[in-house]
């Protein structure tokens, strides 16, 4: 099945139909088959706000307004999409109130950095502009989001590239809250940021995930990388349910930089 007709038949789903998503809370499962098309999708409990949108799904935290997590799968074919981006930074109707708005970012110094990057939706203009919604957006130093963050945005575009796709799952990490909230919605401001690739080379997984502080950050991708065990260790969840456990352990530089 193609996978973005997947995810809106999932998407419909998980709405319960018609009705609003609050109603119809996702409930855990289990991901059938060797390589499945939500591979990307990390374990999650049933009082999670999850939503599906056609380029990636996201996790809502009410009580953060930031995602604790977006997970996509990212193919060649998308990685090289043309379409010319716009910004059009909205509320997601699609995830219950509290949530985070345009004006409680504006005039705080801070980014409003994707979770799933702009630029890897450019195969769809829906792609692009759920892209934009609050749910994928976190508060981002500005000299990190345009430097090492987006260094691993690009290592991901070409890993896409090379291997066919990547699955992808991103987020905020929240421990010592030194930076505070952001507008009279009080967004939390994260302290880091993680970011966990996925391929399948020759028939085998190959993981790495990258952890990067959210200051002015802007070394290239290598000096971040660490196991995706030692992500899942810091936020208590795993990233990659269908991925065998040795492959989370270790990871090999040259499969992701060569």
């Amino acid at each position: 099945m193609n996978k973005h007709i997947a995810f809106l038949i999932l998407g419909c789903l998980l709405a319960g139909g018609c009705h609003p998503r609050a109603q119809q809370p996702p409930q855990p499962r289990e991901l059938p088959g060797a390589v499945p098309e939500s591979l990307e999708i990390p374990e999650y409990t049933d009082d999670e706000d999850v939503v599906v949108h056609l380029g990636y799904t996201a996790s809502y935290n009410h009580r953060t307004l930031v995602s604790d997590w977006v997970a996509w799968e990212l193919t060649a074919d998308e990685a090289d999409g043309r379409l010319e981006q716009q910004r059009n930074f909205s509320r997601d109707p699609e995830v219950r109130f509290p949530k985070a708005s345009r004006e409680d970012y504006s005039g705080t110094g801070w980014d409003k950095g994707h979770m799933a990057p702009h630029a890897d939706m450019k195969w769809s203009h829906k792609a692009m502009a759920e892209s934009d919604y609050f749910t994928n957006i976190c508060p981002q130093n500005r000299k990190m989001n345009a430097g090492a963050w987006n260094k691993i945005e690009q290592l991901c575009r070409r890993m896409a590239r090379r291997y066919g796709s990547v699955y992808i799952v991103t987020g905020p990490i929240f421990k010592e809250h030194r930076y505070g909230t952001i507008g009279d919605a009080a967004v939390m401001v994260p302290d880091r940021f993680f970011k966990a690739l996925a391929v399948r080379v020759d028939g085998k997984f190959h993981t790495v995930a990258f952890l990067v502080e959210n200051n002015a950050q802007d070394k290239s991708p290598r000096h971040y990388a660490l196991t995706v065990d030692e992500v899942e260790a810091l936020i208590s969840r795993n990233l990659f349910p269908q991925v065998p456990e040795a492959a989370e352990s270790t990871f090999e530089w040259k499969i992701w930089e060569r």
